[in-house]
């Protein structure tokens, strides 16, 4: 039942909404202030580095 569960959350949710999620969770399990500013800069790393400057609109 979790599984199904789990499935259906997935097909709902959008890819950006999924990512998002991702993120926060991400940023949500640092342990100090210093912690979260490296996460905040490799995520802002890795989202500059998924699309290519000319393909943003």
């Amino acid at each position: 039942m979790f599984l199904l569960s789990r499935i259906f959350l997935f097909l709902t949710k959008s890819a950006d909404q999924r990512d998002q999620q991702r993120d926060d969770e991400y940023l949500a399990e640092a342990t100090d202030i210093y912690d979260l500013e490296y996460r905040m800069k490799a995520l802002d790393k890795r989202k500059a580095t998924r699309y290519p400057s000319w393909m943003s609109s």
